[in-house]
């Protein structure tokens, strides 16, 4: 029997560098399977599929998902700070400057 073989892209990206590997797995594949058979975790043995969220196309999906022939698989990374804590800093820095209005928020 020839079963169909879907082609698959496996991202992950450090600061400074970027995997992107191409798999071929069978129909029905999950996309822990896709993960685990690219090799990706020999390359990166930092990335834990149990604390690394996973996602299809910049949408967050679980590692049992099944996958669709052309589906982007990306690994993602923990954020370093969380955005609202940033967006926050940096909106004080600005009224202290004096590039916000104190009160408001918003330009002087």
């Amino acid at each position: 029997m020839n079963e169909h073989l879907f082609k698959i892209e496996i991202a992950y990206a450090l600061p400074t560098v970027q995997s992107l590997l191409v798999v071929h797995v069978a129909e029905g594949a999950t996309i822990q399977d896709c993960i685990e058979q690219s090799g990706i975790l020999l390359k990166h043995p930092e990335v834990d599929l149990k604390t690394n969220k996973v996602g299809i196309w910049s949408r967050t999906r679980k590692l049992t998902e099944q996958v669709e022939d052309g589906d982007r698989i990306e690994i993602y990374r923990p954020l370093i700070a969380d955005p609202k804590d940033v967006r926050r800093r940096r909106a004080e820095k600005a009224k202290e400057e004096g590039r916000a209005n104190k009160i408001t928020g918003g330009r002087p």
